[in-house]
């Protein structure tokens, strides 16, 4: 018969290891997503920007998270994800809107559905480009989910 104690502590174990798995792919992907924005001169206006400071300030605190492990670098990383969220989010926005201003001038007839699906079928700006960064959100959320800092820093009152 298995020992319930024993269990939750090979459960615990499995969800560390995921946790580490998770910072890993965290981030491979905001290295390559940072690298790929300064190739691509990503940073004509302010907010081309927004992207590269997030990640700029997101992979220190991530390694912070990753070496150090407290309360709160986990609960920076928590907000910096949300932050990358809602800049992919916005990213979307931006690239459509760029995309739209781009087929005006050379379609100035466009209008309605007709600019809708040319600009979602643009090839610059990427329209989709920008969803990376709600994954690298989504994926960072991921790992502070139930963290055990977080859940010891609420039993202590913190």
């Amino acid at each position: 018969m298995n020992n319930p104690e024993s269990i939750v502590g090979v459960e615990e174990s499995r969800l560390a290891s995921l946790r580490k798995i998770l910072l890993g792919i965290l981030a491979f992907g905001m290295i390559g997503t940072v690298t790929e924005l300064i190739l691509l001169k990503h940073s004509e206006d302010i907010y081309q920007w927004i992207p590269l400071v997030l990640l700029g300030v997101g992979l220190p605190v991530l390694a912070w998270q990753g070496v150090r492990g407290g309360v709160l670098s986990l609960r920076l990383l928590r907000w910096l994800m949300c932050g990358f969220v809602a800049a992919g989010i916005a990213g979307v926005y931006f690239h459509f809107q760029g995309s739209a201003e781009f087929k005006l001038e050379s379609q100035p007839d466009l209008a309605g559905m007709a600019l809708f699906w040319a600009a979602i079928g643009a090839k610059a700006p990427p329209l989709l480009a920008p969803g990376s960064m709600v994954q690298l959100g989504l994926l960072g959320l991921a790992y502070t989910y139930k963290h055990p800092v977080l859940q010891q820093s609420k039993e202590r009152g913190d």
